[in-house]
């Protein structure tokens, strides 16, 4: 008999990551030998359990799936990453992509098709839902730069300038500077604006 298939589930809803551990745990060949609830947790469960693959929420507090996905990459090379959600915007599919995310899918995937991709991915493969993906290649590619993306990012919760600077470690003037390139960049009004728009798209 094959060995089962290790598999790590963060999700930061407990009801759903609580019935999805329940569905997968009646497959033979895999077993769920840890849960997570954010984004620390998930990497601290894999460390400690060594996955075969990592089922990632993308939005988890602490940090999200890819973020996870990145230091899974250089930690444990061997652990494969399918991302789900329900946020699914281009910029976070090309991110997850960028990070080395084999598998990419919407919450509405049924349990059964879950435990299918967990094995697709497991094998070497790449899945990424084809609906994601054509909307991934519709919209682009984000115009903002690394910098740009950062600086929006901490001014998603609306600090002044002064507070996004010591964030950033950045001059008051050059966290300006950036956040009129991004705002032009996007064509929004203002940086809050700005916000949304990159949110929206999955840039930030």
């Amino acid at each position: 008999m094959t060995t089962a298939v290790r598999v790590l589930l963060a999700d930061d809803e407990h009801l759903i990551r609580g019935a999805l551990a329940a569905l997968l745990s009646l497959e033979e060949d895999l077993v769920v030998v840890a849960e997570a609830a954010t984004g620390p947790e998930a990497l601290a469960m894999a460390r400690a359990h060594a996955p075969d693959v990592a089922v990632l929420d993308l939005q988890m507090p602490g940090a999200d799936g890819v973020k996870v996905a990145t230091s899974l990459r250089t930690e444990l090379p061997g652990c494969k990453v399918l991302i789900v959600t329900s946020h699914g915007r281009p910029g976070h599919l090309k991110r997850a992509l960028a990070a080395g995310v084999r598998g990419f899918v919407p919450k509405t995937v049924s349990a059964q098709r879950l435990a299918e991709l967990i094995r697709t991915v497991h094998a070497g493969n790449r899945y990424v839902d084809p609906e994601l993906a054509a909307d991934a290649i519709s919209a682009g590619d984000s115009p903002l730069t690394a910098r740009e993306a950062e600086v929006l990012e901490h001014a998603a919760d609306g600090a002044p300038v002064a507070e996004i600077a010591e964030r950033a470690a950045l001059a008051e003037g050059t966290v300006r500077n950036y956040l009129s390139s991004a705002a032009t960049k996007l064509g929004a009004e203002n940086r809050h604006a700005a916000v949304r728009l990159a949110r929206e798209r999955g840039w930030v």
